[in-house]
């Protein structure tokens, strides 16, 4: 009768949840993209153009394409709905990115001709919805602002923008042709200077530009044709500097020199949905709710009905974890013999690597149509006993995460103690971003698995002992980890922190790149490879750190740039003071985007003793750079 009850529970729960996912509202996002070869207008009904803006043969034209009279010119087009930017109930900020293909042309005109300079520019911009242009904004105000608020727009008037400024004026600008990021202020916050000038008569401009809303970063990357990209980033409150809903679009001013400011094609992404998104799932949210409650008030009824059977919630548990197991579902008890054919008699030509309590083997067993990897434990961490072991098996069989490959199956003969895992086809790197925040000071290279598109997971069963999911970090009477990835600073206070696990993601990046172990003999001395790596960084030849297989002897301009920016990266996470280092998120956003400018770092010098008197490191300052300091 009880096994009855379960079997009866998961057919429920399994129709409820089928129907919870048919009314849950779909993640939306606001999305569009425009390309302006294409025929048609878009001006009015999904853009809105203002002043000299219209559409030309093929192009997006924002400013005058010929001189009648007054050769000064201002345009806007932009979205013609408004765009969300942050959601005043949740307080989420959206992350966005906009991709656009324009060029900026010399007029050639009698008038243009006797001009020593260009003028004046093209902006992207968010504003207050809906767009206006300011009056009198010609010129280098670029239809952004006028000359009484370009220094410091306050109400309405706040917009924030990546400009591509063509024409030097000296009150702000430092030089003739920059891309430069805008906060209320024509004077950029920060810019970057573009060497091969903006102003050509057939060059093809491609910028992408992107928010993230975990950094605060505002990002803008502008390639000219094929060459060198150049790059510019800085932190901007969007919530503190705009309203919830926007403008997005494009602006652009000439003076009394005039060029052309051309869009070709124009797409944008941002992760809040749309007002008109929100209020059609309105209802939805409403019957998500209810479902909720009515399997709540299902659970709490079942709870009721085992307490009066006798029945207690282990029990129940026990008998479904049987009944998977019958069913073949759960993982499977190997004989030691069949490991031994799997992996012809644990061969040395047949070994993955080796990790803090044991080696790891290749392996096919017969009931696999693929290879897989298989930990033998060393007698050290069998002497644990075997209600430890069963524990540690219990509880990796019931793990259930993307980053983490699958068990099936174990093997506990009296003569050793292995564990079966699902492939993963070589131990390989961290530097993707979820397994990245799962690194330990247990997670060697050894433990980190390729599978066969590539994707990382990690092999060590060292992270279900330490830390419960929810549970506060507790001390522990004995360091747990393999030697040389283990935090100096957990190694003083014996107890577990996010910081530390920064520290270990490091280390294993390190000997990763490197090829060297994370101890390593350095003249005749025991050396840490941080330290080794911290005095090449400091002697400015960091790349000698570089395994020598990864480039085989050559570094091309995009490899070094890659290699430069992982290194930087590891050396920040491996810092001496916990302090200092990054956020797991901010480890791997300098990572994945180029557009964010790496660290400076310095080191701390402390010995062990003395780990809290040294200097803290400002890592994130109002203007989004980085500034690691520290004394020695």
């Amino acid at each position: 009768m009880a096994a009855a009850s379960s079997c009866w529970f998961s057919v429920m729960s399994i129709s409820l949840f089928s129907l919870l996912l048919i009314q849950a509202p779909a993640a939306t996002s606001l999305s569009f993209s425009f390309n302006f070869s294409s025929s048609g207008d878009p001006c009015d009904a999904e853009l809105r153009c203002e002043r000299d803006t219209h559409i030309g043969p093929g192009i997006l034209e924002l400013t005058k394409n010929e001189i009648r009279g007054d050769p000064f010119s201002v345009g806007r087009a932009s979205y013609a709905r408004p765009v969300p930017l942050w959601d005043n109930a949740t307080g989420e900020i959206a992350s966005f990115v906009t991709n656009f293909t324009f060029q900026i042309k010399p007029k050639a005109e009698d008038f243009f001709l006797r001009c020593n300079v260009s003028g004046d520019g093209m902006a992207f911009f968010l504003a207050n919805y809906p767009s206006r242009i300011p009056p009198n904004s010609y010129g280098w105000n670029l239809a952004l602002f006028n000359d009484t608020n370009n220094l410091n727009a306050t109400g309405t008037d706040r917009v924030i923008a990546v400009e591509f400024d063509t024409s030097l004026n000296n009150q702000w600008d430092r030089t003739i042709n920059h891309v430069g990021i805008d906060v209320n202020s024509i004077g950029s916050k920060a810019y970057v200077n573009v060497t091969k000038g903006l102003v050509s008569e057939d060059a093809i401009m491609t910028a992408k530009i992107s928010y993230n809303n975990v950094t605060g970063i505002l990002a803008a990357r502008l390639q000219i044709d094929d060459g060198e990209p150049y790059a510019v980033s800085a932190k901007v409150d969007m919530k503190g500097n705009l309203p919830e809903e926007v403008a997005v679009g494009f602006s652009a001013a000439t003076g009394s020199c005039i060029e052309l400011h051309q869009v070709l094609s124009w797409s944008f992404s941002s992760t809040l949905e749309a007002t008109s998104s929100k209020t059609t799932n309105g209802g939805r949210r409403r019957l998500l709710l209810l479902l909720c409650a009515a399997v709540g008030c299902l659970t709490h009824r079942r709870r009721i009905w085992m307490k009066l059977k006798g029945i207690t919630e282990g029990d129940s548990d026990a008998e479904h974890e049987q009944a998977e197991f019958e069913r073949g579902l759960g993982p499977r008890r190997y004989l030691y013999h069949e490991l031994v054919t799997a992996t012809s008699n644990f061969a040395e030509e047949e070994k993955l690597g080796r990790g803090g309590f044991g080696n790891v083997y290749r392996g096919s067993l017969s009931d696999q149509d693929r290879p897989v990897p298989i930990k033998m434990f060393s007698a050290e961490s069998s002497a644990q006993g075997r209600k430890a072991f069963e524990a540690e098996v219990k509880i990796i069989s019931r793990l259930r995460h993307r980053n983490l490959v699958q068990l099936l199956g174990w093997c506990d003969s009296p003569k050793d103690t292995r564990l079966s895992l699902a492939w993963a086809l070589r131990c390989a790197t961290c530097t993707r971003s979820g397994i990245s925040a799962s690194c330990t000071a247990t997670s060697s290279p050894s433990n980190i698995l390729l599978d066969s598109s590539h994707s990382t997971k990690l092999g060590d069963f060292g992270l279900a002992r330490l830390v419960d999911h929810g549970a506060g970090p507790r001390t522990t009477k004995v360091v747990m980890g393999t030697a040389g990835y283990i935090d100096p600073e957990f190694i003083r206070r014996r107890r577990p922190s996010t910081e530390s696990d920064i520290y270990s993601f490091g280390v294993v990046l390190l000997e990763i790149v490197t090829g060297r172990r994370p101890v390593m003999e350095h003249q005749d001395n025991v050396l840490p490879l941080p330290e080794w790596i911290w005095d090449l960084y400091e002697r400015n030849v960091l790349l000698e750190a570089v395994d020598q297989r990864l480039t085989r002897g050559r570094v091309d301009g995009g490899c070094k740039w890659q290699l430069q920016r992982v290194l930087v990266v590891m050396l920040w996470c491996a810092h001496p003071d916990p302090g200092a280092r990054p956020s797991i998120v901010k480890a791997i956003n300098v990572l994945q985007s180029e557009d964010v400018t790496l660290p400076v770092l310095s080191r701390v010098y402390r010995t062990t003793s003395d780990f809290s008197r040294g200097s803290r490191c400002n890592i994130s300052g109002d203007d989004g750079s980085w500034a690691l300091s520290g004394g020695r």
